[in-house]
């Protein structure tokens, strides 16, 4: 048996025993994430070993310099494994600033899920927001009382718009328009998802493009905007 195999048998045997034992919350005495990183370290330390081993049969230089070599992946395994949030923070702002626009996921400084959003070349807060299992590019807008579709949109998301009764009067960007109320079974961005919200859909022609109203953002935890970006927490 080689040492991969080796390897591989003591992670299935490790993982064996974590969803054996899911519902106790311990693992031989040790929670499961304490456990969890029992075994993600043995793999490591299996190489080192066979590292150390496989200098043995050269010099004394030679057993120092793979021994070297070793500590520094060793090292930089650990590194990475410590530090895997803050890169990903890191990869979720060169996201945005290359896709400006994008929603992304950061962890704060409490552990929590964070929305951010970029202003767009526009100068706008506008990002993909999941409505009815489908994703439509909407405006954050704060000064809409409420959820607020397309025509087009609203088809999109499965409603029929000549089936609704435009009994409300709105102001859009296009002036003054009649709006129809809805209810909407899913509204979501990013890990933020919220059941039953309040909408309207605007008049054929009237709205360019959806908007992300309070009805939605009256149910956040915090809403933070900032000079150019927006911060939306659960």
């Amino acid at each position: 048996m080689n040492a991969l195999t080796g390897i591989l048998i003591v992670l299935g045997i490790g993982l064996a025993f974590l969803i054996f034992n899911h519902d106790t919350g311990q693992t031989f005495g040790i929670d499961n994430d304490s456990f969890g990183r029992v075994i993600y370290l043995l793999p490591i330390a299996g190489l080192l070993a066979a590292g150390i081993l496989a200098g043995r049969r050269g010099h004394a230089g030679e057993v120092l310099r793979n021994l070297a070599i070793w500590l520094l992946i060793i090292l930089g395994l650990v590194t990475a494994y410590l530090y895997r949030d803050d890169a990903r923070n890191v990869a979720a702002r060169v996201t945005a600033g290359l896709l400006p626009g994008t929603a992304v996921v950061m962890t704060t400084s409490e552990g929590g899920d964070e929305v951010v959003i970029h202003k767009t070349r526009g100068s706008h807060f506008q990002t993909n927001v999941s409505v009815e299992g489908k994703v439509l590019a909407m405006l954050v807008d704060t000064g809409a009382s409420t959820v607020v579709l397309s025509y087009d949109d609203a088809r999109r998301v499965g409603l029929n718009p000549q089936n609704l009764n435009f009994t409300v009067t709105v102001m859009t960007a296009n002036g003054r328009a009649m709006a129809a109320p809805v209810r909407l079974d899913e509204v979501g961005i990013g890990p933020i998802v919220r059941k039953n919200i309040r909408a309207m859909v605007a008049e054929d022609g009237k709205l360019g493009e959806s908007l992300l109203g309070m009805s939605f953002l009256s149910t956040l935890g915090s809403l933070q905007m900032q000079t150019d970006e927006l911060r939306l927490r659960d």
